[in-house]
């Protein structure tokens, strides 16, 4: 799809039937008959003779388009119209567009968003598909692979109905909470339950990998499949082989039967591998097989096995540090890392902490058979003012422990145990390790990454902008700017 010298256009006529104060939304529609919410594909790149390719594209597919060449038009065009899908250049004149994507899907959770960008970095994608992302596509697009994502946004938005419309606010699975942070969550759950690809959930201690995995899997059409989980850091190496592709018997001194493994109990369903990142390296090359092939050999069996089971994975590492890390074989975490849904820290979403503590009562109350019916706002706003490292987990905990030592039936905030802030300052440590881009500015973070790549190649500038996807010259300046602030 590469614009010829008849492409080329200025934004100036680009109308398509637009106003003054709008000139890049078209609103117009290739086939005939009323329009639905279902139609309406918004464009927002800043070269005009591709948006005029893409433009042309969707409308002889039947799509209304409205076409932005920034981030602000496109938010204003988005707000304005009953946008169901989005192709976003990710390289925008005013703005990033990945900034978007989160604020696109917090005003319509349901949103099909595909990324576009000429730069082919591996960071960029992942980053994309955590913020919600439905697909990811690197300029120049070939038509096949444009008309494939394409296809997938448009069954997605069909599937987008008045059900689903009536949905957007409730939660998934069991998840409690309607802040923006967790209907942004919502929707990235339900967006990849529809899909078939691995999954790569992650997030600090506390925050609900395992419900997210949960709630990936009851909405999906696995949902009547089984659901298992094997946390791979909870057994030595020589039982991870046995325990995910299982044993016939005799294979070992001890192997008294044969055993399936998780990846043979989970035929049909969805296996959770929590913990990926210590998963054993020969564990990883006989998974990597598995993706490959979808067939699994048992340790000492004569034959291999069929199974089909899609690979929900958790960690609290991000997807770029699981991967610098060298904890997971390169070849292998481009296989499980395809969809990224990070959970947020329970800091990010204070205004749910009322309605999970209310929950926590109800529940505990229940289990240790105490006379609590409700909690005090002075309880709820002194919970609200937590930092919480231990997240939703340690909310849960603090609630329990203040039920079972004082009686009811109201919680009131002389009951709850003080905080202790050495907790925090021994949580932030491990914080960092799991995700050595916590608490650093982005400026830091930008640095920080080209020092490395520089430090990769021995001090080659040139090769270092390749391996980071910029120019030369975007290296020397920034290195200049540094060594005039240091």
């Amino acid at each position: 799809m590469r614009p010829s010298d008849s492409d080329t256009k200025t934004p100036d006529s680009e109308t398509h039937g637009g106003t003054d104060d709008q000139p890049y939304a078209s609103g117009r529609r290739a086939r005939d008959g009323e329009d639905t919410e279902a139609d309406h594909f918004l464009l927002i790149e800043d070269v005009g003779s591709l948006r005029a390719i893409y433009d042309a594209y969707l409308r002889n597919a039947g799509f209304v388009t409205h076409l932005a060449a920034s981030a602000e038009e496109g938010m204003r065009i988005f707000r304005e119209n009953p946008i169901r899908m989005v192709l976003l250049d990710l390289m925008l004149p005013d703005r990033d567009g990945d900034e978007l994507i989160a604020e696109m899907l917090a005003l319509r959770p349901y949103t099909a968003i595909i990324a576009v960008t000429a730069d082919r970095s591996i960071d960029r994608a992942v980053r994309a598909m955590q913020e919600g992302a439905i697909d990811f596509l690197v300029k120049p697009i070939d038509e096949p692979r444009f008309r494939s994502a394409i296809e997938s946004a448009r069954s997605l938005s069909l599937r987008a109905d008045a059900n689903d419309a009536n949905a957007v606010e409730a939660t998934v699975g069991e998840f409690i909470g309607s802040a923006p942070k967790m209907r942004a969550l919502y929707a990235r759950t339900r967006a990849a339950a529809r899909s078939t690809a691995p999954v790569y959930i992650w997030g600090e201690s506390g925050t609900g990998k395992e419900l997210c995995a949960h709630a990936v899997h009851s909405t999906s059409p696995r949902a009547d499949g089984p659901f298992v989980a094997l946390d791979c850091g909870a057994l030595p190496a020589e039982r991870i082989d046995s325990e995910l592709f299982g044993h016939s018997r005799g294979a070992f001194p001890g192997a008294l039967e044969d055993k399936p493994g998780a990846l043979h109990d989970a035929d049909g369903g969805t296996l959770l591998l929590d913990n990926i990142g210590e998963l054993a390296p020969t564990a990883q090359i006989k998974l990597l097989r598995f993706l490959q092939s979808g067939q699994i050999k048992p340790l000492g069996a004569s034959q291999a096995i069929d199974v089909n089971v899609r690979i929900v994975c958790a960690a609290t590492s991000s997807p770029t540090a699981l991967l610098q890390s060298g904890a997971i074989r390169e070849d292998l975490y481009y296989r499980l890392v395809v969809l990224a849904i990070e959970m947020p820290p329970l800091r990010m979403h204070r205004q749910d902490i009322g309605p999970l503590a209310r929950m926590a009562l109800e529940r505990f109350a229940s289990e240790e058979d105490r006379c609590f019916s409700e909690i005090e706002p002075e309880a709820i706003a002194r919970l609200e003012d937590r930092p919480w490292p231990g997240n939703v987990r340690e909310l849960m905990n603090v609630i329990r422990a203040t039920i079972v030592m004082h009686e009811g039936p109201v919680l009131r905030a002389h009951m709850l145990p003080e905080f202790d802030p050495t907790m925090a300052a021994a949580a932030a440590p491990a914080a960092q390790a799991a995700d050595p881009f916590a608490n650093r500015t982005l400026a830091e973070i930008e640095r920080a990454a080209i020092e490395a790549a520089i430090d990769r190649h021995d001090g080659s500038i040139p090769r270092a902008a390749l391996e980071l996807g910029v120019a030369p010259s975007t290296i020397y300046r920034k290195r200049d700017a540094w060594l005039s602030k240091d």
